[in-house]
This record gives structure tokens, sequence and C-alpha cells, in this order.
């Protein structure tokens, strides 16, 4: 198996890992507290229907918001290196850098820690926008690819 692929398979195992425990800090912040919004949830708990989200709760909301829009971008992305065989080396730094970005970018949304938050989430981006940038490299068509020739 190609190194390339082994790197994107565990960052995207990492970064499903991140995803897991976001969701999971979020459970144990409604029942550590027994504070439901969901009336069923309340009434399995015997308690009142709590009418507004748990802070924390609502914190790891919108990072979790956030990385549905930034980690499927990274799934496609590195996929696409994968099958186009991009140049290695800068492609298994780009993921690398990407799912450490990410998961600095979560602990510093549920920490409330500015500006490292922003600078996390920039680096995501930078890192997403150079994987894009070798997709497209990768996925160009060289004139030996579309003619004849002995180059």
């Amino acid at each position: 198996m190609n190194s390339t692929f082994s790197v994107y398979a565990l960052c995207v195992v990492v970064l499903c890992v991140k995803m897991l425990a976001v969701s999971s800090y979020q459970g144990f912040y409604r029942i550590r507290s027994l504070a439901f919004t969901n009336p069923e949830d309340a009434r399995f708990f015997n308690r009142p229907v709590n009418h507004n989200e748990l802070p924390q709760v609502s914190r790891a909301a919108k990072a979790w918001a956030n990385d549905l829009e930034n980690i499927p971008l990274f799934f496609v992305l590195g996929g696409l290196c994968c099958v186009l065989a991009t140049w290695s080396g800068p492609t298994v730094g780009l993921f690398c850098l990407f799912t450490v970005a990410r998961v600095l970018h979560t602990v510093f949304y549920l920490a409330s820690w500015q500006p490292w938050r922003t600078v996390a989430y920039a680096v995501g981006v930078v890192c997403l926008l150079g994987l894009a940038g070798m997709v497209a490299y990768g996925g160009m068509p060289t004139p030996c690819k579309s003619l004849p020739c002995d180059l």
C-alpha cells in the first residue's frame, strides 16, 4: 500500500475520532447536568425540559458545525490526491498539518481561546487550498497523456 494513502487513512481516522469526541463532550455535559432540550430525553431521565442549551453543548455544536464545513472537503481532496498520486512529500505534509490544525481548532474553540482558534482555522484552510492545488496540478493532462510522443 502506498504511504501517502496510509497517512491519509490515519488522518481520516484521527478526524473521525475527534468528531466523535466532540459528540461525546456534548453528551457528557448534558448527562452530568441532567439538562435536556428534547422532551423524550428529559422524560427518560425524569427531568423537566431545559429550554436553553447548556453553554458547553452550544459551543461544542458550533465546533461540530465548523468541522462539517471543513473536514468533508479534506476527505474529498485528500482522496483525490491519493488517486492522482500527487507529489508525496507536500501531500503528506498537508494531510498532517490539516489534521493537527483541525484538532487544535476544536481544542481552542472549546476553551474559548482567540486568536488561536482563528489561526488554527486559517492553517486548515491554507492546507485545503494547497490540496486543491495539488489535485488541480495532478489532474492536468500532460502532452504525453493526450498525444502519442516519445519524451
